[in-house]
C-alpha cells in the first residue's frame, strides 16, 4: 500500500450510495458488496460523498435526469437542464453538487473517484435519457465530468477491478 510522505495513504471519492448510505432518489442505497471496496475502507481510502444531499436536495426526492439529447458539458456550460420527472429545474442542484463533489476530492488529493453509473450526477459511462422511460445511454452525469476536466480519474461501480489496477499503477509510479 503507497503511502505519501506523512503517513497518508491515496484516496478515493466514493458515492455514498455504494458504502450504502441510503441517500438515492428513492432513498435507498446501492450497495456495492465488494472485497475490494472493503479493503480500501479498512485502509482509511475512502471519502463518502453524496454530491445531491451535499446540495441540500431531501431523500427521498423525485427522480431526475439531464435533457433528453443533452450531455453534462451542456448542462455545465448553462446550454441544458436537468429536470425532475415533473418538470422542475434542478441544474442549479445538481451543478452546485458537482462543484461540491470536486472541492471535496480537492480537499482530500482524491486522483480517482467510483461513482454510481447511470445517475445524472455520478454517472461515468452511462446516463437515463431524458424522457424518464427507463433508457439509457452512453454519457456521464455532471459530477463525473466535472470530475474528469479536473484531472481525477472516474470509475463506474462495474469497473472497480480497473480502478484497483490504476490505483496500484499510480502507487507503483509513485514509490
Amino acid at each position: 500500500m503507497f503511502q505519501f510522505p506523512g503517513g497518508e495513504v491515496e484516496k478515493i471519492l466514493v458515492s455514498a450510495c455504494l458504502l450504502g448510505a441510503p441517500v438515492r432518489y428513492d432513498g435507498r442505497a446501492k450497495t456495492l458488496d465488494d472485497v475490494l471496496l472493503s479493503t480500501w475502507r479498512a485502509e482509511g481510502r475512502l471519502i463518502s460523498l453524496c454530491p445531491e444531499i451535499a446540495a441540500g436536495l431531501p431523500t427521498p426526492r423525485a427522480p431526475a435526469e439531464i435533457a433528453p439529447g443533452a450531455t453534462a458539458d451542456d448542462v455545465l456550460r448553462g446550454r441544458r437542464s436537468i429536470y425532475d420527472c415533473d418538470g422542475v429545474d434542478m441544474t442549479a442542484d445538481f451543478i452546485n453538487g458537482a462543484a461540491l463533489a470536486l472541492q471535496v476530492a480537492q480537499d482530500h488529493s482524491c486522483r480517482f473517484a467510483l461513482l454510481t453509473d447511470g445517475s445524472p450526477s455520478c454517472g461515468s459511462t452511462r446516463v437515463y435519457s431524458g424522457d424518464f422511460n427507463g433508457q439509457s445511454h452512453a454519457g456521464e452525469g455532471v459530477v463525473a465530468a466535472r470530475l474528469r476536466a479536473a484531472g481525477v480519474r472516474v470509475f463506474a461501480q462495474h469497473q472497480i477491478s480497473a480502478l484497483a489496477r490504476a490505483l496500484e499503477d499510480a502507487e507503483n509510479s509513485a514509490s
